[in-house]
């Protein structure tokens, strides 16, 4: 693992362990050269999924992607990290074994909103104003009343 303060391609583990929802495995490291210490994780990946964006662009998986816009979504929501970080391993459990090569985008963007809407329903509307792409703030409102009727039932 290259050493991410001097670049040295030589580092030794000085610890491992399992992360608290156990889908990665936490190392810290040591540099050989410059001795700085760092954290890896490792995860395991199932097989190779190709994302079909819109306007029929493909593009490889990419787990930081989702991770991204949920945290900006959950953002000053006092949402646990923890809770986060199940959301996107499953979602990204669900994708590599669905058993397709190729997954599009809407699909992942679907799974993130339906997780989304069990952990916060503000974090669910700031993501579906992005994914849905609300214009209006009469767009907010209709889908805000959707959300309210249905926490009600």
């Amino acid at each position: 693992m290259r050493c991410p303060f001097c670049a040295c391609d030589d580092s030794q583990v000085k610890d491992s362990r399992p992360t608290e929802d156990s889908t990665s495995i936490r190392r810290r490291r040591q540099c050989t050269s410059c001795g700085a210490r760092f954290t890896t994780f490792e995860r395991v990946q199932l097989r190779e999924v190709t994302v079909v964006k819109s306007g029929d662009r493909r593009e490889a998986f990419d787990r930081a992607k989702i991770e991204q816009s949920v945290a900006l979504a959950c953002r000053k929501r006092g949402v646990d990290q923890e809770r986060i970080d199940q959301l996107i391993s499953g979602i990204q459990r669900q994708v590599e074994t669905a058993g397709e090569a190729e997954v599009a985008s809407a699909k992942i963007g679907e799974m993130v909103m339906d997780g989304l809407k069990q952990i916060d329903s503000v974090a669910y509307i700031r993501f579906a104003s992005v994914y849905r792409d609300f214009s209006e703030a009469r767009d907010f409102e209709e889908f805000a009343s959707t959300v309210q009727e249905a926490a009600k039932d």
